[in-house]
């Protein structure tokens, strides 16, 4: 019931005040996450093309929890240090950087703030019966200290 209520609320106000330039309705309280979509889409430039040819570190000591539903991914530190720098890429193509995922900590990061290199983020409503050819994520990579790191993942839902 909380959530049904959050969400009307938050729906009351983005049409009664506007949510343009914002990734979420509700602000996330990363603040590297509170950019502008064009912020975003910037950053993920710079970072592009996908890093293919990295040399790879296995399996990262991680876990992404993908909402289609709530258009985001929860993204936990598995390991006990912090990291720094983090790239992380969704199928390859979409982007989106952490100057630091902290440890043992959950990080809901909205689908809008991955981009590719054309300045496209990655498509929401992507659980809904409407959208009748859904774009899933298909691998979750960490781009960090030169290595691509595999993320073990799961659907929310």
């Amino acid at each position: 019931m909380r959530v049904l209520a959050s969400f009307v609320i938050a729906s009351v106000c983005a049409v009664l005040t506007g949510c343009a330039g914002r990734t979420e309705l509700l602000p996330n309280d990363n603040a590297a996450l509170q950019k502008t979509p064009a912020e975003f889409a910037a950053d993920a430039a710079k970072r592009h093309p996908y890093k293919a040819d990295a040399p790879r570190g296995g399996q990262a000591k991680a876990r992404a929890e993908i909402g289609y539903f709530l258009d985001r991914i929860d993204l936990i530190n598995l390991s006990d240090t912090p990291w720094t720098d983090t790239e992380v890429w969704l199928n390859g193509e979409y982007v989106v950087f952490m100057p630091q995922v902290n440890s043992k900590k959950i990080e809901k990061i909205p689908f809008r703030a991955f981009y590719n290199g054309q300045g496209q983020y990655f498509p929401t409503s992507n659980g809904s019966i409407l959208n009748r050819k859904p774009i899933l994520i298909n691998k979750v990579e960490l781009f960090r200290d030169g290595m691509l790191y595999d993320v073990s993942t799961q659907t929310a839902e």
